[in-house]
């Protein structure tokens, strides 16, 4: 490959990555909007059982969609069993903690997924990018915080707190194993069968409040709502992300996690939020500073793995 056509190449998969971010950031107020209406496990069942109908005839047309082996239906299960770990940890967790805790724990996601490709992929970092992903995190928990450092300080960890960063761990894990799970098929192929098992999980878990449902009182603004999060933020957002983990690697591609509460802000300001304190800002100017420059610091392509870790998990499945 030329210089030129790697360059073209990269370019690309940056800007499918803000994009993917842009519209993860968009699913906050969508399902602040609809979740109400339905319990958050059913939610997220119907969210992954839509995107899988949705996503499953485009994928048999352009690639077939014959029935995996068992040792790639393992490989699919395990990747979606981590992400179904981290939604449910996610919800479980925010009936005992509160939102702002673990937005501030999410901001450790890039670090998180740093330590795991390093053992997984054996990734290595420079020494910019080990200061870089600490102060990225500071950054976004600036933002989370309004610049507010008493609320920092008084910010206390609880059982929730420690469920939440066990989900994010396992998201981590999910974002690494991708690149080390990943037997050159298509990617959309791969998605579509974590998609699927992920639904199966999520029937197991969410199975015993599927009776309580009133479906019939269930709004049409919530089915509008559940459609556009099972195409935009379920279906494209997790193809843009494990393609571009392949391409970039984990840690960069969560590096754009990062800007995750920046366009949570910019969008809500977009639709008539108030202003926040201006002691926000340098936390906003910060993160996206740290985000241009770890994407220039970090290396990660499309390598195989080095470490033996991977090598074990590429053999086993």
């Amino acid at each position: 490959m030329s210089a030129h056509q790697s360059s073209g190449s990269a370019w690309q998969v940056h800007g499918l990555m803000l994009g993917a971010a842009f519209l993860v950031a968009t699913s906050f107020p969508v399902v602040a909007a609809i979740t109400g209406h339905l319990d958050s496990g059913v939610l997220t069942f119907i969210r992954f059982a839509l995107a899988t109908a949705l996503f499953g005839p485009i994928v048999a047309c352009r690639y077939g969609l014959s029935r995996p082996n068992l040792r790639d239906l393992l490989r699919y299960s395990l990747l979606s069993f981590l992400l179904v770990t981290f939604f449910w940890f996610m919800f479980t967790s925010l009936r005992l903690t509160t939102p702002l805790n673990t937005a501030a724990i999410f901001a450790l996601n890039p670090f998180i997924t740093a330590a795991v490709a390093a053992v997984l992929l054996h990734e290595k970092m420079s020494l910019s990018a080990r200061v870089l992903l600490p102060i990225g995190a500071v950054g976004a928990t600036w933002i989370v915080f309004r610049g507010d450092l008493s609320a920092f300080l008084s910010l206390r960890i609880g059982a929730g707190d420690i469920l939440f960063l066990a989900g994010t761990i396992a998201l981590a894990t999910y974002t690494t194993l991708v690149k080390v799970l990943h037997r050159g098929e298509p990617m959309a192929q791969m998605t579509f069968w974590i998609l699927a098992t992920g639904t199966i999980w999520l029937f197991l878990l969410a199975f015993p409040k599927l009776s309580d449902v009133q479906w019939t009182a269930v709004p049409g603004s919530v089915w509008v709502g559940i459609t556009y999060l099972s195409i935009f933020t379920t279906i494209v957002t997790f193809f843009v992300f494990q393609w571009s983990t392949t391409m970039i690697g984990p840690t960069r591609v969560a590096a754009y996690t990062f800007l995750n509460p920046v366009l949570v802000l910019l969008i809500g300001l977009a639709f008539g939020d108030i202003q926040p304190p201006l002691t926000t800002w340098p936390g906003v100017f910060l993160v996206i500073g740290v985000t241009v420059a770890l994407q220039t610091n970090l290396t990660g392509g499309a390598q195989k793995p080095k470490s033996r870790s991977g090598k074990a998990a590429r053999n086993w499945l």
